[in-house]
């Protein structure tokens, strides 16, 4: 097996079963309370709201807002990473028709492992900060995936030398 493929077929299972720990995590220890969160703050937002106490109602509705985008990176997050994951691996089994050389491969498959790890990464940082800086990272990881995979399709497309 070619070390292109190693890196692809390797690093697509440690990000499958990383997202898959980390969705069970999520699952057992957060998603419930964070949904019981959302609910709570919109039932009130819509409590107070009826009884025609805006403030307290904007309040309950900002709450709720804030925990949907945080839900929403957690989930995309894990969903990204299993997605990705699959995506790597199922490249890795026939990467060795993407007709570049060894070391273009090499390069190919680092870059989409690095950007699989990396927007996913970013975007679930996101809920920390909200700044430039993880928006950038998110960016750069996204790029890194879309690059590395159009050079990828071009590797397929293209006539292997004879």
């Amino acid at each position: 097996m070619t070390r292109s493929r190693r890196i692809l077929i390797f690093g697509g299972l440690a990000l499958a079963a990383f997202s898959m720990f980390y969705g069970v995590y999520y699952a057992l220890f957060v998603e419930h309370q964070t949904l019981d969160g959302m609910g709570t703050s919109l039932a009130t937002s819509f409590i107070r709201a009826a009884e025609r106490n805006l403030p307290e109602s904007q309040a309950s509705l900002t709450a709720f807002v804030a925990t949907k985008y945080n839900y929403v990176r957690q989930i995309d997050c894990h969903s990204h990473w299993i997605g990705l994951a699959t995506l790597m691996l199922v490249l890795g089994m026939a990467f060795d028709h993407v007709a570049f050389s060894e070391s273009v491969r090499q390069l190919l498959a680092w870059s989409l492992l690095l950007g699989s790890i990396l927007f996913p990464l970013a975007v679930i940082l996101q809920t920390a900060d909200h700044g430039p800086l993880f928006r950038g990272l998110a960016i750069i990881g996204s790029a890194l995936i879309i690059v590395s995979l159009t050079g990828v399709a071009a590797g397929f497309a293209r006539q292997a030398p004879h």
